[in-house]
Parts: structure tokens; sequence; C-alpha cells
């Protein structure tokens, strides 16, 4: 009979401190930050080229354009994930964007959790620094809990991804800014 009494109090315990940590920590940020040997304006080409998405975003397995102009305000992009045979899918929506420079997005993984995510660019003597922010809140108080458990993992996350989107731009070679024939004879 003890031993039930005492593995119901551990249970109690770990319990209280799961769903304390969430109370305590709601939230989770975190940022990441590369430097690449190309120009701001093909660094921001090659991120905002839908096409080269699922090959920086770790378990992308589909992007597909749901409304509004794509790359403006409003903006709203779904994604679906595939991870470990486990799909599921995001909502972005653009929120404020200045070319070159920053974009902030949220998203909306539906009884999951939503991120607020900005991305900077900086060119400084021909390369380009780009840093990613984001803040993450879990839906619900189980959510925020396990979220509080997984800091750690979603930064691994975050940088990985950075670092593909780094080797993605330095390897790049698609022309962004091919000059028609046209434009040659205006200059």
């Amino acid at each position: 009979m003890k031993f039930i009494k005492y593995l119901l109090i551990f249970l109690v315990v770990v319990a209280l401190i799961f769903v304390g940590s969430g109370l305590l920590r709601p939230e989770q940020s975190y940022s990441s930050e590369i430097t690449v040997n190309k120009p701001l304006k093909e660094a921001w080409a090659v991120m905002q080229d839908e096409n080269k998405t699922t090959q920086w975003l770790k378990s992308i397995t589909d992007v597909k354009h749901i409304s509004g102009e794509k790359g403006t305000v409003g903006a709203v992009t779904e994604y679906t994930f595939n991870e470990n045979g486990q799909e599921s899918k995001v909502q972005e929506t653009i929120t404020s964007i200045t070319p070159y420079e920053q974009v902030k997005m949220d998203f909306d993984m539906t009884d999951v959790m939503t991120m607020d995510f900005t991305i900077d660019f900086n060119e400084k003597d021909g390369k380009t620094t780009i840093k990613s922010s984001t803040i993450a809140k879990g839906s619900g108080i189980f959510m925020q809990s396990m979220l509080s458990f997984m800091g750690s993992s979603m930064q691994a996350q975050e940088d990985e991804n950075m670092n593909n989107l780094k080797t993605l731009i330095e390897e790049n070679t698609t022309d962004y800014f091919q000059v028609t024939e046209e434009e040659k004879e205006l200059e």
C-alpha cells in the first residue's frame, strides 16, 4: 500500500512540475544568425524563392499558396511537414515586409502553437548577415508545458535551418537579376 501512495505522490509532483513549467514559461524565444558570402539582393532572392523552400527548411514536403499576393503583407502560405511519418500543417501569414531588410510572419499550427517570426537582413562589405528571431507560444497549458521542455530542440532546429539556408545561398547558381535584350538597349 505504501508503494501506491508514494507512486501517486510522485505522479502528482511530476504533473505539478510539468504544468508549472508551462505557467512559468508560456513562451519560448530563440534566434539564429548566419553570414553568407553573397550580396544582400541575392541572399534575399534565394530566401524568397518558394521553389527552394524545401531545400532549407527541414521536413517540409509541400508549400501551397493560400491567399493574398505572394510576398506581400497578408499573404497566406500553408506548409506541410512530415516528421517521422507524422504529417502536420502550418499556416504562415506575412505581417510586415521591408524588401531587402526584414520580413515578419505569424505561423499558426492549429491547437499546437503559434509563432511570431522575424528575419532581418544586413549587408556589409559584400557579405549578408541574416538573423531570425522567434517567439513560440503553445496553444493551451498542456502545449505551453510541452514547449517549455522543447526550447533547446527548437533552437537546434532553427540553427540547422539557418545553416541550410546559408549553404543554399552560397551555392546558388540561379541568376535572379537577368537583364533582357530590351533592357540592355535602354541602358
